[in-house]
């Protein structure tokens, strides 16, 4: 079986067969969350002192086309990011260059934020290309996996930026849907599917591992649900509280 970034735990078949460690990636949700403000400088480097393996961000345009790490498409005054410039943004709104240096050491989730009923809704793409454009410049493609819900967008990244690892984020699939999605995902391209964990089950894990794709399950807090879904084989494990998730698993 195939991962792209080896899962511990799992043998790396493309290394000879050696087992590594025994945990699920931890993927620190919009950074430490939970000891510093979501999608922040701040969080992004906090994960890295708690020894986190990667950070999951959000990205979305302004009216300019630059590229903010924003979860929602307004801010807490109600104003759209789609709206306002750059300059404008608050101090605390990184923009994509930023919070990428912010995360070194670790891979990161780049979701992009395309859907149809945000304000900032763009059907050709324009974020998505942004997003690859500045990803060629920086020459670390192995450090990044890209996702979006809107599977149009996560489909356009695979000829947007073609040597970077695309995931598909969805609320979850059905157990009698999984096999035709996991098949059509990895004929996609797609390296992973990441569901919410409310609707996970360990069939999907299972097929998903069967059809060579990754599963990072968001959003997951409590340790004894970590420790279920480390036995049920997920490869990523997205959190609020990484270092929880750490001296639960296993630093």
């Amino acid at each position: 079986m195939y991962f792209v970034f080896p899962r511990p735990g799992h043998p790396d078949r493309e290394n000879g067969g050696q087992t590594m460690s025994t945990r699920p990636q931890i993927i620190a949700h919009r950074g430490a969350s939970r000891a510093e403000t979501e999608n922040t400088l701040a969080a992004f480097r906090r994960a890295g002192l708690m020894g986190a393996d990667a950070v999951e961000l959000d990205v979305r345009r302004t009216r300019d086309g630059a590229m903010a790490v924003h979860h929602d498409d307004h801010l807490a005054d109600g104003r759209n990011l789609v709206d306002l410039a750059a300059p404008e943004l608050p101090a605390h709104v990184p923009q994509l260059a930023g919070a990428l240096d912010a995360c070194a050491g670790m891979w990161v989730n780049i979701e992009i934020k395309n859907w149809p009923e945000d304000a900032d809704f763009d059907e050709s793409d324009r974020l998505a290309a942004s997003v690859a454009n500045l990803l060629g410049t920086r020459g670390e493609d192995h450090r990044w996996v890209i996702s979006a819900f809107h599977r149009p967008t996560a489909d356009a990244m695979r000829t947007l930026a073609p040597t970077v690892r695309t995931a598909w984020l969805t609320v979850g699939v059905r157990d009698e849907d999984i096999a035709r999605t996991a098949r059509d995902l990895a004929r996609s391209g797609h390296i992973a599917l990441h569901p919410w964990d409310r609707h996970l089950t360990r069939h999907c894990v299972d097929v998903c591992h069967d059809n060579g794709l990754q599963v990072n399950v968001w959003t997951v807090d409590d340790p004894e649900r970590m420790k279920v879904l480390t036995d049920w084989g997920v490869d990523g494990i997205v959190t609020n509280v990484p270092d929880v998730a750490l001296s639960t698993l296993g630093g």
